[in-house]
């Protein structure tokens, strides 16, 4: 073979060689984008099942499925303890039950709606009107502030109106300080008041959000905390607050509340918004309609606001309070009286929410004690249960409502000779 056959077989074998490379590295592309869109599927089918509650839904946030999940790149979290995603519930406030939900247990990053937590344990504990001196280890904390000053002096009343309305993380690390000597003893009461109210798959280490990978919390059990805060009434009114005037060292503090549920949702009156990269998006909320208390808590959700207004409008549209029963009462015999009976009465019950369709009907039965005379009026002599769809919702107490006195001597001879004549 001359050498221009020689160098042409060559190139042949090149180019073979070149074109093998091309197509194997094309099917690994196919592949590629093959296993991409079948988990991509998978997920979005598994975000929709879990939207599903009861016969209605409230709309899902479709748009937060294609945006960017900040949680999803967290390479140091504890897979077993924080998850990606999202998750939300609303709750009715004086009985907590769940009105809607969605992953409402999934443990995430609260970011500042940590605040409720620690706003409830300042209240419990520090009456508002005491004084409190900054100290250094509460100034120029980085992410919100109401930029306190080493040593000048504000109420405790003023730092809550800093922690709820602007989020100031320096007034979260002043009013911790003003009850443990340190943070790390604070979030350890910010523990045991969340498990206290039956918080349990959550865990604080500050009392601003600030991210920390140990630093968690559910949908619900957030709820929970919020629906104890709203029992106390100063906690209702700093967090119903729309603008506040607060001390300063130079000029006076205008702050507004940055919640724009107090503005933009009918009857809204809470509580805290609340974000860091690694939270994503998150949102405490509430309102009162005809009687009704309701908190919706939303965490990861790109759309909290819209989100967290869709959901309390499917809890307004579906559920309404109602009373467990009327006001009741039971004849009763009485042994040894002289009276034969006598009317008991059931304690009057708190409202509670049920659906506005009539599909749900309260049960309601008696247990009474044996009476025997003589009774006073108002002895506790029984309980009454009530039951929806065979949970106990509630436990009341029978009393007496009027005096039944021993039959004496006398009455007995009276009684045993008029049977005899009868």
């Amino acid at each position: 073979m001359d050498e221009f056959g020689k160098s042409r077989a060559g190139c042949t074998k090149g180019q073979q060689r070149g074109r093998i490379k091309i197509c194997l590295f094309c099917l690994c592309i196919c592949f590629a984008f093959c296993a991409l869109f079948s988990s991509a599927v998978v997920y979005v089918k598994h975000y929709d099942n879990l939207a599903k509650a009861g016969e209605q839904v409230a709309p899902v946030d479709k748009q937060y499925l294609s945006s960017e999940n900040p949680a999803d790149s967290q390479d140091s979290q504890d897979a077993s303890t924080v998850q990606t995603g999202s998750g939300a519930v609303v709750i009715e406030q004086s009985s907590c039950r769940i009105l809607y939900e969605n992953n409402k247990d999934a443990k995430l990053y609260p970011a500042s709606t940590t605040k409720v937590l620690t706003a409830l344990v300042v209240l419990e504990n520090l009456p508002l009107e005491k004084v409190i001196k900054i100290p250094k280890q509460a100034v120029g904390i980085e992410g919100s502030s109401i930029y306190l000053r080493e040593d000048e002096s504000l109420s405790v009343k003023e730092l809550l109106l800093g922690l709820m309305l602007r989020s100031g993380n320096d007034s979260a690390v002043a009013l911790a300080l003003s009850i443990s000597p340190t943070i790390e003893e604070f979030a350890e009461l910010m523990n045991s008041t969340a498990k206290r109210i039956g918080a349990v798959n959550s865990n604080f280490k500050n009392p601003h959000g600030l991210h920390d990978d140990d630093h968690y919390t559910t949908a619900y059990d957030l709820a929970l905390i919020t629906a104890q805060a709203f029992k106390n009434k100063d906690f209702c009114e700093i967090v119903s607050t729309k603008s506040a005037v607060l001390s300063g060292v130079d000029e006076k503090r205008y702050i507004q509340n940055k919640n724009k549920i107090l503005w933009q949702y009918e009857g809204g009156n809470g509580v805290k918004t609340g974000y860091t990269k690694m939270s994503g998006r998150c949102l405490v909320a509430s309102a009162m309609r005809e009687g009704m208390q309701v908190i919706s808590v939303v965490l990861n959700h790109g759309a909290m606001w819209e989100d967290s207004k869709s959901y309390m409008d499917y809890s307004f549209a579906t559920y309404k309070m109602a009373p467990m029963y009327e006001e009741l009462t039971e004849s009763v015999k009485v042994k040894n009286g002289k009276s034969d009976f006598t009317v008991v009465k059931a304690e009057t019950p708190p409202c509670y929410p049920i659906k506005k369709d009539g599909s749900e009907k309260f049960e309601v039965k008696f247990s009474l004690q044996t009476l025997n005379a003589p009774i006073m009026s108002g002895t506790e002599c029984g309980i009454v249960k009530v039951n929806l769809s065979n949970h106990l919702i509630f436990e009341g107490k029978l009393y007496t409502m009027e005096n039944i006195a021993k039959k004496s001597f006398r009455d007995k001879f009276i009684e045993f000779f008029t049977r005899k004549k009868n």
